[in-house]
């Protein structure tokens, strides 16, 4: 019953992702690239509610995500599996909270993020990029990886804190 006193306030944060994942202005990023939102959620989410959550959290995430865009790839897998593993080290680990390891799992949530969409799109257009369509996906996916890593530990401790003293005993 405590859990749910924390609810409502995650949940309203979420509505914020497809807000900023659609508003983000081209100057907040790199090449016009802007950061993966949705792994800057995620992730504390994850660190504070565990893997079942995490993993649920990533995949209605992910179809909300699915819904703004367009073509035959998916967040989702990548979303349920960083939901996950980000909520085991929240529940095996001591309290993750420092900046520069919510910076890298942070980095690696959106590199895989990243990859995860390469793989589809080369599995969609039987494994074969074009050189422009290759060059534009390992730009985008490196830039996104940049931008969120350099907020993630600002945005992401932020909410840890929030979200942390809202948790039960």
């Amino acid at each position: 019953m405590a859990r749910l006193h924390r609810q409502p306030l995650c949940l309203a944060t979420a509505l914020l992702v497809p807000l900023l994942t659609l508003a983000t202005p081209s100057w907040f990023g790199v090449a016009g690239v802007g950061p993966a939102w949705a792994v800057l959620w995620l992730l504390p989410w994850a660190l504070v509610d565990g893997p079942v959550s995490g993993g649920f959290a990533g995949v209605s995430l992910g179809l909300v995500l699915d819904g703004l865009s367009l073509g035959g790839v998916t967040q989702v897998p990548a979303l349920l599996l960083l939901g996950w593993w980000w909520g085991r080290l929240g529940r095996r680990a001591p309290p993750i909270q420092r900046s520069l390891n919510l910076g890298l799992l942070a980095w690696i949530g959106s590199v895989a993020l990243g990859l995860s969409l390469i793989v589809q799109v080369l599995v969609v257009q039987g494994g074969e990029l074009g050189p422009w369509m290759a060059g534009w996906a390992w730009k985008t996916t490196w830039s996104q990886s940049l931008m969120t890593a350099l907020l993630a530990p600002m945005l992401v401790s932020i909410q840890l804190l929030i979200w942390r003293r809202r948790a039960p005993a």
